[in-house]
């Protein structure tokens, strides 16, 4: 599905199924270089059990038009937009790394916008080691290396997949090699300048969901639980052995924590 703000192309899957308004709608947001495709199991769950979908390509990511927005308060700006050119007045918002900043400040400005919140992978402050920021900024392959590296915890590192022969690592360092130059250094250096995130989770009322890897090396679970206690009434889920990709590493588990925290809060309740 194609929308249109600010006359640029927003590039958003459905889950396999035609969007519609009318249903209680969730909006995903990826991380950092990444698009779409990571939603891929959860998005198709959600489309086919009483929601509307809509798994965005942030600007100049996937198949939407750029340029890339550098600045976190810029971009719940930008999904506010597409909220209105999408014809809602109000979702629930999840969000991974770089799109869980995002869909925080976005909840905390457009409270009204709102009606719940995940957030993957969120710890504030968000700050990225100088060496991956130098490289990114670079253009260096280093970059996608470290990103993808530090992106899994150790046991995805050595197999893990549910679907035997399938190696994650790679399947995540094709996803950042296919993003556009600039795309990485753009998103990893939006999450290391942000400085709203304390003031934005004290705002914040909807409920809120924190989904986090137990194993996570870039957003490590000590400082994700500290960034949850911001906000009041958040509740988390940590996930046993993940790292910062949960939706890959641990797929299944990802869903069910969504799954349990969205569909007690729609009005069609849970559909299995």
């Amino acid at each position: 599905m194609e929308l249109n703000v600010d006359g640029r192309k927003v590039y958003a899957a459905t889950g396999g199924k035609p969007f519609n308004s009318k249903l209680p709608t969730i909006v995903f947001i990826h991380g950092a270089a990444a698009d779409h495709t990571v939603w891929k199991l959860q998005t198709r769950y959600f489309a086919w059990h009483g929601h509307g979908v809509l798994a965005l390509d942030m600007p100049g990511h996937g198949r939407s038009d750029g340029p890339p927005v550098p600045i976190i308060e810029e971009l719940a700006d930008w999904l506010i937009a597409v909220l209105d050119a999408a014809g809602l007045q109000q979702a629930a918002l999840v969000g991974h790394s770089i799109g869980s900043l995002t869909t925080l400040n976005a909840a905390a400005r457009y409270p009204e916008r709102v009606s719940a919140l995940a957030l993957l992978g969120c710890a504030y402050p968000m700050r990225v080691n100088n060496e991956l920021l130098n490289s990114a900024r670079a253009n260096e392959d280093l970059a996608k290396q470290l990103t993808n590296a530090w992106g899994y915890g150790r046991a995805a590192q050595l197999g893990r997949h549910t679907i035997p022969g399938t190696w994650m690592l790679k399947g995540g360092m094709r996803l950042v090699e296919g993003s556009a130059e600039g795309i990485l250094f753009n998103d990893m250096n939006a999450c290391d300048k942000y400085n709203g995130g304390e003031a934005a989770a004290g705002r914040v009322k909807c409920p809120t969901l924190s989904i986090m890897g137990e194993k996570d090396m870039m957003t490590p679970l000590k400082a994700a639980r500290k960034t949850a206690a911001l906000i009041a009434g958040a509740q988390e889920t940590v996930i046993a052995g993940a790292g910062h990709n949960m939706m890959d590493e641990a797929p299944d588990e990802t869903l069910d924590a969504l799954r349990g925290f969205l569909a007690a809060r729609s009005p069609h309740g849970g559909h299995d």
